[in-house]
């Protein structure tokens, strides 16, 4: 499925109790208590088909990019909140009292049971929690794990307590029609969180992994070597990522993403480079054989498969490096005839992986804190070392795939643009995706 078909369904799943509202034909309020309806309904949607966006669906983010796809939710979860914390003031002057048997849909007053009412209130509390620890996670210092598990749960009573206010707070979330919608809503938001907690890790006990070497590759590098155990392994195409599991239940919610650097042509056994960054990846060094491990996986857009361009620039800062790898192994073991250039960036001469074998291909090496006898480019990956590197035709008619830091992707797609390369013929993957 396309990309604009996945944001009209979006945008039309979203607007479904708004229009099953409208549908109902009654007499319109004044306009700032119509609008607060509208909000309330809008930022409840809204927060349902965020499980489904973060929930790694392969049908969603197959599409558009698992990135994209967290962007998006990180996005659409700020406007709802800000729809929710509007919604409330929009009432005001609005007349309030207990229920009036003339005025079953609100059409006078607000509704002031106090059980419909604080389950509103409870929920107005708890999104801005969440939505602002999410923000300030980093920069607060929680562990990732903790703050995963506190997100889901908190989602999870969330929709429950907004279910409830709505349905009986609600002009319109009473009626029958509209109730049945959003019970409907809060399941699918509900059964994604049983999927993703309960189903999905259920499947991946069912096909376990092992490691099969961990191999130090540069001072703070590793790369990390997986053997299925009791089934052939996975089905993935080169370039694409996997969340690891290491050593953990398949229930337990660590789990990190990396970029799978192996071929698929290559066997059975997958391999990643790691670079030491957190609390798992530091501890590399000290993961045993045979260390029991789960893959969720794959994900990820930079495959190159149907790709139909004369040649590719792969462009990696970093341990960007890994799926440009798997792409380069694939291309060789398969013997795609495809023009194939690697501009390859790293801040020292030690921190490069598999210089040998990468040497050999038609790979551009960039340090930008060269030692003394450095021959090959220095500084950083920008606009003018791309120009000194491609010619026209690159620029005119091959597929650029990026992975690496953010500043450096920005740069570099922004320059790639202005040189006349369509967005089309540009593959990139962010790795943030909290």
């Amino acid at each position: 499925m396309k990309w604009p078909y996945l944001v009209l369904i979006y945008v039309l799943v979203i607007l479904s109790p708004l229009a099953a509202a409208w549908s109902l034909n009654w007499p319109s309020r004044p306009f700032h208590q119509e609008l607060a309806s509208g909000l309330g309904m809008l930022a409840f949607s809204i927060i349902l088909i965020e499980f489904l966006l973060s929930g790694r669906f392969k049908f969603i983010s197959g599409n558009v990019g698992m990135d994209v796809t967290m962007r998006v939710h990180q996005l659409m979860a700020r406007t709802a909140l800000g729809f929710a914390l509007i919604h409330p003031l929009l009432y005001q002057g609005t007349p309030t009292g207990g229920h009036r048997p003339w005025d079953v849909t609100h059409q006078l007053t607000l509704a002031t049971d106090f059980s419909a009412l604080v389950t509103g209130i409870g929920a107005y509390f708890l999104f801005v929690i969440l939505v602002a620890s999410a923000i300030f996670r980093k920069s607060l210092e929680f562990k990732y794990e903790t703050w995963r598990l506190f997100h889901g749960l908190g989602a999870l009573v969330l929709v429950c307590l907004l279910l409830h206010h709505t349905v009986y707070a609600g002009r319109y979330g009473g009626h029958p029609s509209l109730s049945y919608l959003w019970f409907v809503l809060t399941g699918i938001a509900v059964g994604t969180l049983l999927y993703v907690y309960l189903v999905r890790p259920l499947r991946q006990r069912k096909r376990p992994w092992s490691v099969s070497t961990v191999s130090r590759l540069t001072p703070r590098q590793w790369e990390l070597r997986l053997k299925p155990v009791g089934h052939k392994g996975l089905t993935y195409e080169a370039g694409q990522f996997a969340w690891l599991n290491v050593g953990h239940s398949p229930f337990s919610l660590n789990e990190n993403p990396f970029s799978i650097s192996s071929a698929p042509a290559g066997g059975p056994e997958v391999s990643f480079v790691i670079k030491e960054l957190g609390d798992f990846t530091c501890g590399l060094g000290q993961i045993a054989p045979r260390t029991p491990v789960y893959l969720d996986a794959p994900h990820g857009n930079l495959s190159i498969k149907n790709r139909s361009e004369n040649g590719i620039v792969l462009i990696a800062g970093g341990v960007g490096i890994a799926p440009m790898l798997s792409i380069l192994r694939q291309a060789k073991l398969s013997g795609r005839p495809c023009d194939i250039k690697l501009i390859y960036g790293n801040r020292l001469e030690e921190q490069i992986v598999y210089r040998e074998e990468l040497t050999q291909e038609d790979t551009v090496f960039v340090v930008s804190e060269p030692s003394k006898d450095w021959q090959g480019e220095t500084g950083l990956i920008d606009g003018p070392l791309l120009d000194r590197n491609l010619s026209k035709e690159h620029f005119d008619g091959w597929l650029f795939v990026l992975c690496g830091p953010t500043a450096m992707m920005d740069n570099v797609e922004d320059h790639l643009i202005a040189r006349g390369t369509s967005s089309e013929r540009i593959l990139s993957e962010r790795f943030d995706y909290d």
